[in-house]
């Protein structure tokens, strides 16, 4: 069972569809149980960092992510909440990776959102992904680059796009709102 982790952010329903569509059973679910015991497990989201936070920490939660052993995919606010510190609301994040998540500065328009190319892709994540291909971003705040960036893209700057550390993955761009190539990505880290 593919699990999909319930708390306080949005955009939870879309990623359920994806999964769904791709023929894999799944539950969105916050019961530390079913996560701990899931195949794989899925932490989306979009939101307020801070918020977020609380309500992972008031349910335990956050203890549990951090803890799991099978193949676990953060997605945009999941990415930056697996980092190790954020600018929004000055949080502590879980610290899976050795990234600090910063705000766009006012360069360009932010929120930096719309389709755009990756960079420096390299992972299993990525098995059939074309140098044309784009994937779909919606966010104000980035991870910077770090060791364990898997992909990159340039919005103002460059920034981790994908980020892996042993079963920890994260994307900043929403692969379930990415069309095919963001499904071919979903398949991959559901074929781990």
């Amino acid at each position: 069972m593919i699990v999909i982790i319930k708390y306080n952010a949005g955009n939870i329903t879309s990623v359920y569809n994806a999964v769904k569509r791709l023929g894999y059973p799944c539950r969105v679910t916050d019961d530390v149980e079913e996560i701990r015991n899931a195949e794989k497990v899925i932490f989306p989201g979009v939101g307020e960092a801070k918020s977020a936070m609380i309500y992972l920490k008031e349910r335990g939660l956050d203890r549990v992510i951090k803890s799991l052993l099978q193949p676990t995919l953060g997605v945009c606010l999941g990415l930056q909440l697996m980092c190790s510190h954020t600018e929004e609301g000055n949080t502590e994040c879980f610290g899976i990776f050795d990234a600090d998540v910063k705000k766009f500065p006012p360069a360009d328009i932010v929120p930096h959102m719309g389709w755009n190319n990756l960079s420096d892709v390299n992972s299993t994540l990525f098995k059939n992904f074309g140098k044309d291909d784009t994937t779909y971003f919606v966010h104000s705040y980035y991870a910077e680059i770090c060791g364990q960036t898997i992909a990159t893209c340039d919005y103002i700057l460059p920034f981790s796009a994908a980020i892996q550390k042993d079963n920890f993955y994260a994307t900043q761009f929403h692969p379930e709102k990415s069309g095919s190539v963001g499904e071919q990505i979903l398949k991959n880290f559901l074929e781990l």
